[in-house]
């Protein structure tokens, strides 16, 4: 199976703080991929990195064999990023942000109506696309987010905690949609700092922490590879994480 990312010995420091730690994985094209960890773990700076917006001090990353810091205009053209925290444009509709955002990615005049008008209903925001995003609830904007990242049809999504601010059927909806996209070869590396939710999601998983790889592989590996039971590893992960603010979700993405 094709490559479409590839992460070889890239280390990132802050000041004195070691965010990224000689780290090398490679992500399958057509795969759901998580990264877990807890918070701090380097999830969001590998991620940045990925797309583009941060250069590691050593090592190298590619995607699709392009790399993101000679070829930024190419990657960004085949890549859809939805940072932890979006910023929207606040004196703007949702209506009138999709559609910069769209032309920002050269999608043709009746193509983006098409896409836009699609994923306004696929998400339940059909009916309110006309209002400004300043009075959107956080999960309202972090639906924009996700339609922003998918209107040019890229070949790999990028997701820093896309759950954040969404009720449990806007999360299916979420999951439902990457399995659909999965299916037509897109790739997509969703972050998470939840076990139960990378479980539902995601076929492979990297975890990290500190910076470092810990383990990577499917979830049935990665239980082998503890030692240790599956609820004795889910445990451990939302004892570290503050798992109870997410069991709903967690139980909409499990039935």
């Amino acid at each position: 199976m094709k490559c479409a990312v590839r992460v070889s010995s890239v280390a990132k420091n802050f000041g004195e703080v070691r965010a990224i730690n000689n780290l090398s994985l490679e992500i399958e094209s057509g795969r759901v991929y998580g990264l877990l960890g807890p918070n701090g773990s380097g999830k969001s700076t590998l991620m940045k990195m990925m797309v583009g917006l941060v250069r590691p001090d050593y090592g190298d990353i590619s995607i699709f064999g392009v790399s993101p810091y000679e070829n930024p205009i190419e990657v960004r053209g085949i890549v859809g990023y939805v940072p932890e925290t979006p910023r929207l444009y606040d004196f703007l509709t949702a209506r009138e942000y999709l559609d910069f955002v769209a032309d920002l990615y050269g999608v043709s005049a009746t193509e983006k109506q098409t896409r836009i008008s699609h994923f306004l209903e696929a998400f339940e925001l059909a009916g309110r696309e006309d209002e400004l995003l300043s009075g959107y609830s956080q999960g309202m904007r972090q639906k924009v987010a996700i339609i922003g990242a998918l209107l040019h049809r890229p070949r790999l999504l990028i997701l820093d905690e896309p759950l954040n601010g969404l009720d449990p059927r806007s999360a299916k909806i979420v999951k439902d949609l990457l399995n659909k996209l999965c299916k037509e070869g897109v790739t997509t590396v969703f972050s998470t700092h939840v076990l139960e939710i990378a479980q539902a999601i995601c076929d492979r998983v990297a975890i990290l922490s500190n910076g470092s790889l810990l383990s990577e592989g499917s979830l049935e590996e990665l239980k082998a590879k503890s030692g240790m039971g599956a609820s004795s590893l889910e445990e451990v992960f939302l004892r570290l994480t503050g798992g109870s603010d997410v069991r709903l979700i967690v139980e909409e993405l499990t039935r």
